[in-house]
């Protein structure tokens, strides 16, 4: 399930005041109401934060003590019209850096159309590191998968498989072996980055796994805070499914492995599919399965060589 991602300006205010000691000027009352979402579309689309900027606006706009000097040296006409047409674009919020006064004439337009406007102490640049990379992860593309999300040695690894297939058994069976649980049932993955997902936990799930005939174990409480981990990015998914009674037309899946890739969002990421079976340790094939992407990630590939061997032995046996 991919979910819209979207944040008001009442909610980045919130979130910021503190670090960015950021105060209300105008705008308050209506303005924090104003939202910005997601844009899902490969056209020219403004900056999530920058420098005053009226050809491409940015959805915040930051007026540094340039910006604020260039407004001051337009006659009264040109800086009423820019002013207006700041404002007619709609930006999430203004920001004036360095605790700079605020002009009155821009206080009051930002008043008259519920634009919010801030004041930080901070300095130009922070405000732009800070405020774009919050956007941008907030804004983030972000999809809700079923299935238990975990640190295997020290890599993402996210077990799917159908309802009552043992997932959950599983992850209790890893966790005892010191592997740490991120999320059960809901996990929530945002793409930070190009080749970037990050796995995290909704807060109601947070530190609960559901096993059936036991209920809903707390995990932090009964192994302690390192059985649990906070994110994770994801690199591998692993499936449990039923074992197929038909054999593949190559019975490569014998040497290979049942390898693939799933789709999230716009990255493919390498799912290996384990049949499960009555006596088979799952927990172990689990472990196994990620070392061995763990080899594979670094160039060492067992069914390769072991192929490459197979075709040396035959050519000397001729």
């Amino acid at each position: 399930m991919v979910n819209a991602a979207r944040i008001t300006a009442a909610e980045l205010f919130g979130k910021q005041q503190d670090r960015l000691e950021l105060r209300w000027l105008a705008g308050q009352k209506d303005g924090a109401r104003r939202v910005l979402e997601a844009v899902e579309t490969v056209a020219r689309r403004p900056s999530l934060a920058g420098y005053l900027n009226t050809i491409y606006p940015n959805r915040v706009q930051i007026l540094g003590t340039e910006e604020l000097a260039w407004l001051d040296g337009l006659d009264a006409r040109q800086r009423w019209e820019t002013i207006q047409k700041i404002m007619d674009v709609r930006p999430l919020a203004l920001v004036i850096s360095k605790a700079q006064t605020c002009p009155e004439d821009l206080r009051i337009a930002a008043e008259e159309s519920e634009t919010p406007l801030w004041v930080s102490p901070r300095r130009g640049h922070e405000l732009l590191n800070h405020l774009q990379y919050v956007l941008a992860r907030t804004l983030a593309p972000r999809i809700t998968l079923h299935g238990v999300f975990m640190e295997i040695y020290s890599i993402g690894v996210l077990v799917t498989g159908e309802s009552g297939s043992g997932k959950s058994e599983l992850a209790l069976e890893l966790i005892t072996r010191g592997h740490r649980l991120v999320a059960d049932d809901a996990p929530e993955f945002t793409q930070i980055a190009p080749d970037v997902l990050d796995g995290t936990c909704p807060d109601l799930l947070q530190d609960m796994l559901e096993l059936r005939g036991l209920g809903v174990l707390n995990i932090r409480q009964m192994f302690g805070d390192t059985a649990v981990k906070r994110n994770k990015y994801l690199r591998l998914i692993v499936h449990l499914s039923k074992p197929s009674l038909e054999p593949s037309p190559t019975g490569m899946e014998r040497l290979t492995g049942d390898l693939g890739t799933r789709r999230v969002l716009d990255l493919d990421v390498p799912t290996i599919t384990l049949p499960v079976m009555a006596g088979r340790n799952l927990a172990v094939l689990t472990e196994a399965a990620t070392r061995m992407h763990i080899l594979r990630s670094k160039g060492v590939d067992p069914a390769a060589a072991f192929m490459a061997r197979h075709s040396h032995f035959l050519e000397r046996s001729q």
